[in-house]
């Protein structure tokens, strides 16, 4: 077989759990829709300057209205809470938790280890154990926003209601820079083909 047959070869892809790609897909979809959603109520009443505050283009809106917005964003936010749930689940039954979390050597590795490969891996790591304070802090505020009478008590843990509101807003950034961050990583560990896998 000569190079030229050899390089027209398909790819392998590396294999991916169904389980997981299909978590990953949920989360993406709802998190724009959230994204969208949450900008349209931003803009009937802006987090930071008051109703004079910069407003979000259109075309970065959904939900067409505040009403609207709000409908989009809490069904969107049931979604992704949701299939965070069953990920986390999944995670624990199916072990993965073991690779996916920081732990002291991965720390360690960062400080002394010259092998890029193992940084790499254990930044990764890192960013996974940040984050999950981060969605729970994003999840808790949302609550607070959707029903602050009912859980007034997770309301009153933010102390008053621009604190809260202003919380919630922070923590989307920081979900998106995951992504971005998650994505550049996987990127550099496994190329293009470890980030197609996740959706083909």
């Amino acid at each position: 077989m000569n190079s030229s047959t050899a390089s027209k070869r398909k790819v392998k892809l590396p294999s991916q759990a169904l389980l997981a790609k299909t978590f990953h897909w949920v989360n993406i979809i709802s998190l724009i829709a959230m994204i969208g959603s949450g900008l349209q109520i931003y803009n009937a009443n802006p987090v930071f300057g008051g109703r004079g505050g910069w407003h979000f283009p259109n075309f970065l809106l959904l939900g067409g209205w505040l009403a609207g917005g709000r409908n989009w964003h809490f069904a969107a936010m049931w979604v992704y809470s949701l299939n965070l749930l069953f990920y986390g689940i999944y995670i624990f039954i199916s072990r993965r938790w073991q690779h996916r979390f920081a732990q002291v050597s991965d720390l360690k590795a960062l400080q002394v280890s010259q092998n890029t490969k193992r940084k790499t891996f254990a930044k990764h790591r890192l960013i996974y154990t940040i984050i999950i304070p981060i969605l729970l802090l994003a999840i808790a505020s949302g609550l607070a926003m959707y029903q602050p009478a009912q859980l007034h008590w997770l309301a009153a843990l933010f102390g008053d209601w621009q604190t809260l509101r202003t919380v919630h807003f922070i923590t989307i950034p920081c979900v998106v820079l995951f992504t971005f961050i998650h994505s550049l990583l996987a990127l550099k560990v496994g190329g293009i083909r470890l980030v197609q896998s996740i959706f083909c």
